[in-house]
């Protein structure tokens, strides 16, 4: 059985012979773990990653009972103008992109607007149609902020200081909500501890922190794609499946966390074009693992 160790060293071979702008890799294989470091171990933009981390917000609320994800989130937004068919949209809807909203990304897309939201909810729906924004994800923390008050102070202590992750700002938009999408800021080690708490099914040292379900409904009940690229056929709740049998929550420019077993790699980078070919690396030294352990 490969230790950490052997698989950090394959990847650490890999981006020194590939250029590929990494700046900390970390490696658990069950209990094992192992991090190599390029650049200084500074908090970085996790970017999209921060959907999985909306993820396990609105599965912690909804373990507490104050919300369902899949009553209509018009039930809890009274006040809101809604498009043609988007007043059936649930918070499932938004978080695994299938409202049938479109909304495509915009840099100023929380400035092109007076509420997001609002204009998110009041375009019609194509019903159950993936597409792929921003825009869902925050106006799911909106409908979360309506039960459980401040999301980014409901994270911190919910998630993150549980987990020993302390003092981590969530960006707001000019209304003074987190942004959802982005905005997260973590060390390549506090990834890390993210991952192995997806990984773990909830639980961290001995304690419960979010339901099972939340953490699997990352990367099960896919959302099948056509004319994609490898990687990108199939999205979840914040996951992505593949390349392989792997299955990533995937940050722009290389933040992602890489699912196989009981083996997690986190890696933060400023490569979004390298990023693609890391990930199926690490899937094909994970089967070529296995492949051998077979012979």
């Amino acid at each position: 059985m490969r230790t950490a160790t052997d698989l950090l060293d394959a990847l650490v071979r890999h981006v020194d012979d590939t250029g590929f702008a990494a700046h900390g890799l970390h490696v658990l294989v069950g209990d094992d773990a192992a991090e190599h470091h390029w650049t200084p171990d500074v908090r970085r933009e996790v970017h999209s990653v921060a959907k999985g981390i909306a993820v396990l917000a609105t599965g912690i609320a909804a373990d507490d009972g104050l919300v369902d994800v899949d009553v209509p989130v018009s039930t809890l937004l009274p006040a809101v103008r809604f498009g043609a068919g988007t007043d059936a949209v649930t918070l499932r809807h938004l978080l695994t992109m299938t409202s049938g909203v479109d909304m495509p990304w915009s840099e100023t897309e929380l400035t092109d607007w007076p509420d997001l939201a609002a204009e998110f909810l009041g375009r019609p729906s194509r019903g159950r149609v993936f597409q792929y924004a921003n825009a869902s994800t925050y106006t799911a923390m909106r409908v979360l902020e309506t039960r459980v008050g401040d999301v980014g102070a409901f994270v911190a202590r919910r998630l993150f200081d549980p987990l020993g992750i302390e003092d981590v700002p969530w960006a707001r938009c000019p209304n003074g909500y987190v942004v959802g999408g982005e905005g997260l800021a973590l060390r390549t080690g506090e990834l890390a501890r993210i991952g192995r708490l997806v990984r773990d099914r909830g639980e961290s040292a001995g304690r419960r922190i979010v339901g099972a379900r939340w953490c699997d409904a990352m990367h099960t009940d896919w959302v099948e794609r056509d004319g994609t690229g490898p990687g990108y056929e199939r999205y979840a709740m914040a996951g992505w499946g593949g390349p392989g049998r792997l299955w990533r929550l995937h940050g722009a420019y290389g933040q992602m966390l890489l699912f196989d077993g009981d083996t997690v790699v986190t890696v933060t980078a400023d490569d979004h074009f390298g990023a693609d070919a890391f990930a199926a690396v690490v899937a094909t030294e994970l089967e070529s693992e296995e492949r051998a352990d077979r012979a």
